[in-house]
């Protein structure tokens, strides 16, 4: 048996593993490149195998950075089935289909205004592409064995971190290899906890908190003081959120911070038609999550759905107190970009970030204290508060994953530490090899792994 590591090395995007054993090949998650140009970069180039030899693709969950790939795959040969959970199948109906939107949208944009350095700007792919690639997906059940391709037996376990979120056991003959996906907390606001690991040879576990602690700060407290002091001098509070999970956790907490009168009663803007769709599945996978039916529904009380791009543009305009909830959570691209042109520039308003910020992002920067932002090849100025919500994140910490992989039954012979920028990468591995004593390294790009002696 063979392990490839296609992505997710030295970053936090671009996952992709291929397993391959008996001539058969594998694919476990099929993320896009985000954040650095560099990375973004290997979005367009070549796959080191074939599509066409990929027999088969498994996902983790429907985060971009783990299914975005796939109308790509498709595109390069791919004929293969797409496995998934049920929830994540109906979360990639609505994701992938908007991806290629947004792609053929920004290219139009960049044509239009000629601030892209190719003629003519591209998307990656199409909303067309994207709607023939989930003619591929299956759907399996979590905790039940089934065979995606002869010769590889696989299991989801619930992870937590998003609605279908899991982990993969994986088992070629007698070797097994378990990868954690994204790994969800213990105490999230929303979503339930990750299951206990299977044992398993060789543990490949995500690394996004490896280096830090999400604090025992209320993030509600946090949230609830940032929205009061940004309406008391009169200004707008920008959240750039993941349509999937970050935006329904927002929604949830806002409407708890109104109905305890810890907020002023705001108008709220959710500029993102996919995160309205995405808002109705909770109530599809009522099983997945912590909140009642009377929770889903209360989470659009008072929200105003934003759809056209006219109604959109319309926002940036606002002349009151509000608060507006638009993707991406990066700061990457989508809606979310020209409200930062709007507000940004102005001390009154707000931006608020709900989650981790890859390496290379807008949202990096600004959190980070950048004094100006490159929108749509213009430069920016940031004079807007910035805050950054760790503790609304569903990322697992560091605490978190160690607490996850010492519930493993036996030891693995190997641990991989993936899905991390280096120092959090490398800050998880030294705490797993000084708390276990376990073999554990960091895999490089494109790195292979033979496990013969399994």
């Amino acid at each position: 048996m063979q392990l490839r590591f296609l992505g997710a090395t030295g970053t936090v995007t671009g996952s992709k593993y291929l397993v391959e054993h008996d001539s058969r090949r594998l694919l476990v998650d099929c993320g896009l490149f985000q954040g650095l140009k560099q990375l973004r970069l290997r979005n367009w180039s070549s796959l080191p195998i074939p599509a066409s030899s990929i027999d088969a693709v498994v996902l983790t969950h429907a985060h971009l950075d783990h299914s975005g790939f796939v109308p790509r795959l498709v595109e390069l040969g791919f004929r293969g089935k797409v496995f998934s959970t049920a929830a994540t199948a109906d979360l990639c109906h609505l994701l992938l289909p908007d991806a290629g939107h947004l792609q053929e949208e920004e290219a139009r944009y960049a044509n239009r205004h000629g601030f892209s350095r190719h003629s003519p700007a591209l998307p990656l792919y199409t909303q067309d592409s994207a709607m023939r690639a989930l003619e591929r997906f299956r759907v399996c059940e979590a905790g039940v064995d089934f065979e995606p391709v002869s010769g590889f037996t696989l299991r989801f376990h619930r992870a937590g971190h998003i609605l279908g979120a899991a982990s993969v056991h994986l088992r070629c003959g007698s070797r097994s290899i378990l990868f954690s996906g994204d790994l969800g907390r213990s105490d999230d606001l929303v979503m339930k906890p990750p299951s206990p690991p299977d044992a398993a040879d060789c543990v490949l576990i995500e690394s996004t908190y490896g280096n830090r602690s999400h604090g025992r700060e209320d993030p509600l407290a946090k949230l609830a003081d940032v929205v009061s002091r940004t309406a008391s001098r009169g200004g707008v509070v920008v959240v750039p959120a993941f349509a999937v999970g970050r935006a329904q956790t927002l929604l949830h907490a806002i409407q708890q911070l109104k109905a305890v009168h810890r907020i002023p009663d705001l108008p709220v803007f959710l500029n993102s038609p996919m995160a309205a769709d995405v808002t109705a599945l909770f109530r599809k996978h009522a099983n997945e999550h912590r909140l009642s039916i009377e929770d889903c529904k209360a989470m659009c009380n008072g929200v105003t759905i934003v759809n056209s791009e006219e109604q959109s543009r319309e926002l940036n305009r606002l002349r009151w107190p509000s608060i507006i909830v638009s993707a991406s959570g990066m700061a990457t691209g989508g809606r979310v970009v020209h409200h930062l042109k709007a507000y940004a520039p102005d001390a009154r308003h707000a931006i608020v970030f709900a989650g981790f910020q890859a390496a290379g992002t807008r949202g990096a920067a600004m959190v980070g204290g950048a004094r100006q932002v490159k929108v749509h090849g213009e430069w920016i100025p940031v004079r807007a508060e910035v805050v950054n919500l760790d503790g609304l994140s569903a990322h697992a910490d560091r605490d978190g994953l160690l607490d996850w992989i010492s519930a493993l039954p036996h030891p693995p012979r190997h641990v991989y530490v993936t899905h991390g920028e280096p120092q959090a990468a490398d800050a998880l591995r030294q705490g797993i090899e000084e708390r276990f004593g376990w073999k554990c390294s960091l895999p490089e790009y494109l790195e292979i792994a033979n496990f013969r002696g399994f």
